[in-house]
């Protein structure tokens, strides 16, 4: 069973790639990514990852029906899922663009509600690496988003939370990574307004990090923006400490009974083991011996 405070962990070539994936999308590939973590083994482009539509009901707040639904319709689009990633190639010595899929093989059992996928080549070392260069979160995150721009904005925002300042974003480069196409939203008024702007609500409203955005201007074009973002403070926690069970001064005296040195200490001249311990209680009874805190 996948939990809410799993994490999720991707390079950030991979977070910074061009890619478009629809908000169910991205939650299986979330799933996965964590699935493949949680296999402790690592894995490579043959391992074969199971996701149950159970778990998606459960961490993303959904019905049963709901997340079969998800699974089935997923299934037919994930497949055919590309992103554009940077790759070192040897032979020419350079980085260069290349297109690659994010699974390389993909079945679902409706009646079990169960997708298995393997990921691609390309993309089994941006997963399962935890380096400088890799972004982590809780999947409780961006449980609660339900847009896939929100997901992704957030996993762009978070690789600067200790600066609390991104870089300058320019509109283009913004765009792809938030995975829109040219058609979309094509006018600025339209982009804030429909992206931007929903999307910060929701990463305010549902995650760890508060956000807001400046945006900057050549003349009287928008060029581009950068974002600001602040930790949350977390909620104290208002859980009732339980209380140390008080010490039962007879339960402590009968353990010390039993211990040669303690009735040594305080036996009187002439006095058996029997005797000592026989007085010690009756003492401790009423109150003319107690035990010295330690």
């Amino acid at each position: 069973m996948l939990k809410k405070s799993e994490l999720v962990v991707k390079s950030n070539d991979l977070i910074r790639a061009s890619y478009t994936l629809g908000l169910v999308e991205q939650r299986l590939i979330l799933m996965a990514i964590v699935t493949a973590r949680e296999t402790g083994l690592g894995i490579t482009a043959d391992t074969l990852l199971e996701i149950r539509a159970m778990d998606y009901a459960q961490l993303f707040n959904v019905t049963k029906q709901a997340a079969y639904m998800a699974l089935s319709s997923a299934i037919e689009t994930l497949f055919n899922r590309r992103a554009t990633v940077q790759v070192y190639d040897e032979r020419r010595k350079t980085l260069r663009s290349l297109t690659v899929r994010w699974v390389t093989a993909m079945d679902y059992e409706e009646s079990m509600g169960l997708i298995t996928l393997r990921f691609g080549h390309e993309v089994v070392p941006e997963i399962t690496r935890l380096e400088a260069n890799f972004t982590s979160y809780e999947l409780e995150q961006v449980a609660g988003l339900k847009s896939a721009y929100a997901i992704r904005l957030y996993e762009l925002l978070i690789q600067w939370r200790a600066a609390g300042k991104t870089p300058f974003f320019k509109i283009d480069e913004l765009r792809s990574q938030l995975g829109l196409s040219d058609g979309e939203y094509p006018r600025m008024e339209a982009f804030k307004r429909c992206v931007l702007v929903l999307t910060v609500a929701q990463i305010n409203e549902h995650t760890d990090i508060t956000v807001s955005y400046e945006q900057h201007k050549a003349g009287r074009v928008i060029t581009g923006f950068t974002f600001s973002l602040k930790q949350k403070k977390q909620p104290k926690d208002v859980t009732p400490k339980s209380k140390k069970a008080k010490p039962n001064p007879i339960e402590d005296l009968n353990t010390l009974l039993k211990d040669k040195k303690f009735l040594e200490k305080h036996a009187k001249a002439g006095e058996s083991w029997d005797d000592v311990r026989s007085r010690l209680k009756n003492e401790a009874e009423t109150g003319k011996f107690t035990l010295a805190p330690t």
